[in-house]
């Protein structure tokens, strides 16, 4: 259409052209209400063995389109996922490119080798594969029986060498290699199948128990680990105080409860990301308290974190990642030391 157009063509383009108007300025409004800005600083519960009465949690970035999968290194600094890198952030709060390009990477963790592990979410290239250093990348397990992954998430590496992973449909452990020359690829086995919505794995620190969470349930599940790897006795570990709401107003709430990844400490206290915040439960399961991690409501969709853990050269800052943003709080707790997470 040009300028030309005239008469009784003019108005409806006029109609036209102020409805596209109206309608970019309510897509501009609903963008803004789904992209709240990060509170630049909260303050953590008193826990005792966990925080000091009046500790900061404080926002290191919120420049990130999406943040997840956070492990902490031996130099003390932090790697997590972003979109397809992965991210370094070191102590004094510089971030840096570690890998370029991550295959969708988002669980990572680290083996007893030194190698970066991740779950690699690439469409039509899922796997668990090494992702650094560069001379060492391959992939370690890509199907179950023949069917390829479908949706993996998180994962935990043992210090044997063992990797539990999740996927839409369980639990999996990929077996440690039997000697030096061998890989781990190949002896892949689901170890829980019953899971509503699997999400983040961790081991205690004696890994005698593993924790799972579960989006569409009411409870962290235990279970114990056998001398092969397999898991047994499954029980509700802790009961979460975020739960999924049926019919509510924010589409976060109510699709699930938000329980997505975890980390423990050496003491064996969880601290699992919801969407009530960073909830913190006790070795026998008593809930201590919630890190009110959670910005957004009213005119913004609610933003939440979506996995946290412990770094720094004393292991006792907990990072906290989610939503595009990454927060740091100082702990009295130590974070696990004998495996990167």
């Amino acid at each position: 259409m040009t300028s030309r157009v005239t008469g009784t063509r003019r108005r409806p383009f006029t109609m036209v052209f102020c409805a596209s108007v109206a309608l970019c300025l309510v897509g501009a409004e609903a963008q803004e209400r789904r992209t709240p800005p990060p509170p630049r600083s909260l303050e953590a519960p008193a826990i005792a063995g966990v925080f000091a009465p009046g500790t900061a949690v404080e926002l290191v970035s919120g420049s990130f389109r999406r943040t997840e999968g956070p492990v902490g290194m031996p130099d003390g600094s932090l790697l997590f996922t972003e979109a397809d890198r992965i991210i370094r952030i070191d102590a004094a709060g510089h971030e840096s490119t570690f890998v370029e390009r991550s295959n969708g990477s988002n669980g990572l963790g680290f083996d007893a080798r030194g190698r970066l592990i991740s779950v690699q979410r690439a469409a039509g290239n899922e796997k668990v594969g090494v992702l650094y250093p560069p001379d060492a990348e391959a992939t370690l397990a890509d199907s179950y029986n023949g069917t390829p992954f479908n949706r993996l998430n998180d994962l935990v590496v043992s210090s044997r060498g063992g990797i539990y992973f999740t996927d839409v449909d369980g639990v999996y452990y990929l077996a440690p290699a039997l000697s030096a020359s061998e890989e781990l690829g190949g002896r892949v086995a689901r170890v829980v199948g019953d899971i509503a919505n699997p999400n983040g794995v961790i081991l205690s620190p004696d890994e005698r128990v593993l924790y799972a969470n579960d989006k569409d349930g009411e409870y962290l599940l235990a279970f114990d680990v056998a001398a092969d790897g397999t898991l047994r006795n499954r029980r509700n570990f802790g009961r979460y105080r975020s739960l999924r709401i049926a019919g509510h107003e924010d589409p976060l709430i109510a699709e699930d409860n938000g329980a997505d990844g975890l980390a423990v400490d050496n003491d064996g206290r969880l601290y699992v990301a919801t969407n009530a915040g960073i909830e913190i439960f006790g070795p026998r399961g008593e809930h201590l308290g919630v890190v009110p991690v959670v910005w957004g409501g009213e005119r913004f969709t609610l933003r939440k974190p979506q996995n946290v853990a412990f770094a720094g050269a004393d292991r006792r800052t907990l990072y906290i990642v989610g939503a595009g943003a990454v927060f740091k709080v100082r702990t009295l707790a130590q974070g696990i030391t004998t495996r990167a997470k």
